[in-house]
């Protein structure tokens, strides 16, 4: 389980989040949801350790890693697929694949199950990721993170920039990922998180200002703060 404890986030002297409290649980996908600007990147970059946090908790198992470096928070269990993909173009899709199994030395292949959950990347291991579409590119990034076995998968606005019938896709690897690992994803697109959520936080300025199962949100409210 990853739990955030009161954390605080800055980028310089400016503070980004405030005391921002949030968990997610095995076997649940957690979805954080605001606008643009709200800081939903920002506490995911907090998660990572790409920034700074000079107050609060975060904790992966009960245990504190709000001081580990990034590279030993990837190895203690968090699979991370920031916003945009972030794939090596110019490495084939095995390559970027056996990247990620760096995270974990006790990964010695590539797991046949791997290509059960993501069937078009057998297909490609050969091609340059820069090759794949959009939608292939998401695929594989997913698969490079869970390569490593995590105990969290977090996601930063996985369905943008890809066509409907590959969010579907997403939507259905990532409630079948979710019996071995906890799932935190960042989304705007309010109709994927309604149907894969289990739970939502709403973050407004910095602030979690609504949290609780997607059915039981004030959904006038959600709507207005979505489209502030």
């Amino acid at each position: 389980m990853l739990q955030l404890e009161y954390v605080k986030a800055t980028y310089g002297e400016g503070t980004v989040l405030h005391n921002v409290s949030l968990e997610a649980r095995e076997g649940m996908v957690t979805c954080l949801v605001g606008r643009n600007g709200a800081g939903k990147t920002t506490t995911l970059r907090a998660i990572m350790g790409l920034i700074d946090t000079p107050s609060g908790e975060i904790y992966l198992d009960g245990e504190s890693i709000i001081h580990r470096p990034t590279y030993d928070r990837a190895k203690a269990g968090i699979g991370y697929v920031p916003q945009g993909r972030e794939i090596f173009p110019q490495l084939t899709v095995k390559e970027n694949l056996l990247l990620g199994m760096e995270a974990n030395r006790k990964v010695k292949e590539i797991p046949e199950e791997l290509f059960e959950i993501f069937p078009i990347l057998k297909e490609f291991l050969d091609r340059k990721g820069g090759d794949l579409s959009g939608g292939q590119q998401q695929q594989l990034a997913i698969a490079r993170a869970i390569i490593s076995q995590p105990k969290v998968l977090v996601l930063d606005e996985p369905t943008e920039g890809i066509q409907p019938s590959i969010i579907q896709e997403i939507g259905q690897v990532i409630t079948r990922l979710k019996s071995k690992m906890a799932v935190l994803i960042v989304e705007q697109y309010l109709e994927f998180v309604m149907e894969i959520a289990d739970y939502c936080y709403v973050l407004e300025n910095g602030r979690i200002i609504m949290k609780g199962e997607p059915e039981n949100l004030d959904q006038e409210k959600l709507q207005a703060t979505m489209s502030l």
